[in-house]
């Protein structure tokens, strides 16, 4: 790239503009990368994107004490700038930030990585569209970084080259990551939810653990279809299988290996759609089966989850989670469940506990069906206060059980 094309890109980045910039595996790693050679470029500039967790954790608002910040989940990578008061969270569910994004945040300009144009005159987004497909067309200025490597599945979300107020050719790589090896705990609790989910059903899952090791458990399955914010390497062995159906299957953003990424644009297998569709909880109520799978820090014995928290400390946000765990548990023969360990740090810590001590309740307990961990399964859709208490700790670790039964009786006499 020339200095004057950097000189370009950078222009963009003034005091008061405000940019858009992905997140997932749309964010530009080479914009990472020509920010942190020019920080200065990045003086009182606000950025907003949806950055998530594990995923981006290159901290925009670092690059300068007058930089500004605007994300929705809270990456751990963000803790000093936040404390400094320079990044804003939006305490938003995924279907929330869609239409905040589309409808009503003040965006500039917006910087996309795009693969080349077709013979079509369209771009691929490649392996992300929940949002920047809502933002291109209501930014003032629209920069397209063309990354010649981005993976470009057959139904990716596409834009016109010639709307475009500016490209620059910056080959880099994409965001990877391999899913983790399952712990025996993990094995257990994939196993026991594989057991909830009938043949036909429209899956979700979540990131991480046990949600993303699902899909090694239902090649026996039939006719699944994916209806998920984000598909992961065990997509692929679903599809190779014969587990999914012929077609059906959408996502908002997929996250793997170059090999996986290599599947997904060799094979027409799912389409890529933004997160207003993918997250529309009226739109997902409606499919019959429709399962959700999601996992937590913590659930109470009232069934309230929380997603967000480690004691005070904010390590998340919500994301997706409300909207898909609420359409599940309205969706005909549909199922809304929470998978988690029973404990953590060695046994030590039970994650079902009494009562939620954290600021907020990241998802309500009339949208949670059932929750799984590696003793057992607890349904709790139309049971009391106590037979729902009774069914958790039924599932707890064994060491924390008689724990909670003693909080459980003091709390059930104030009640």
């Amino acid at each position: 790239m020339s200095p004057a094309d950097i000189e370009s890109i950078l222009a963009e980045f003034r005091p008061g503009a405000r940019i858009f910039i992905p997140g997932a595996t749309g964010e530009p790693l080479a914009l990472r990368e020509l920010l942190t050679a020019h920080p200065e470029r990045a003086a009182g500039v606000q950025l907003v994107g949806c950055l998530l967790p594990g995923m981006n954790d290159f901290d925009y608002a670092a690059l300068h004490p007058t930089a500004r910040l605007t994300t929705f989940l809270f990456p751990p990578a963000f803790r000093a700038s936040f404390e400094a008061g320079r990044v804003r969270v939006l305490p938003l569910a995924y279907s929330q930030i869609a239409e905040y994004l589309a409808e009503t945040a003040p965006i500039d300009a917006a910087i996309l990585q795009l693969a080349p144009p077709g013979a079509d005159g369209l771009c691929s987004l490649g392996v992300c569209a929940d949002f920047p497909p809502l933002v291109w067309r209501r930014a003032g200025r629209r920069i397209g970084l063309i990354n010649p490597g981005l993976p470009q599945p057959a139904r990716a979300a596409k834009i016109p080259f010639s709307a475009l107020d500016l490209a620059f050719e910056m080959d880099a790589p994409v965001i990877e990551a391999a899913d983790a090896p399952l712990s025996p705990e993990l094995a257990a609790i994939v196993d026991r939810v594989a057991g909830l989910i009938p043949d036909g059903a429209a899956l979700q899952t979540g990131i991480g653990g046990a949600p993303a090791a699902i899909y090694e458990r239902l090649t026996s399955h039939r006719n699944l279809t994916i209806r998920s914010g984000m598909v992961t390497p065990g997509f692929q062995t679903l599809v190779q299988s014969g587990a999914s159906a012929p077609d059906g299957h959408i996502t908002g953003v997929a996250l793997g290996t170059a090999a996986f990424y290599r599947f997904l644009s060799e094979n027409d297998v799912i389409a890529f759609a933004d997160a207003r569709i993918t997250h529309g909880p009226a739109s997902l109520a409606a499919i019959e089966r429709f399962v959700s799978i999601g996992s937590a820090l913590e659930i109470d014995l009232f069934g309230q989850v929380n997603l967000e928290w480690r004691g005070e400390l904010m390590v998340s946000g919500v994301g997706g989670a409300p909207d898909f765990m609420r359409a599940a548990s309205r969706s005909p023969g549909g199922l809304s469940i929470i998978a988690l360990p029973a404990s953590a740090g060695g046994g030590k810590i039970s994650r079902i506990v009494p009562r939620l001590a954290s600021p907020t309740s990241s998802i309500s307990r009339n949208d949670i069906d059932a929750v799984v961990t590696e003793f057992g399964a607890a349904h709790l859709k139309h049971l009391s206060l106590d037979e729902r208490a009774e069914a958790l700790m039924a599932i707890a670790d064994p060491r924390h059980q008689a724990g909670l039964a003693e909080e459980w009786a003091r709390l059930r006499a104030r009640l």
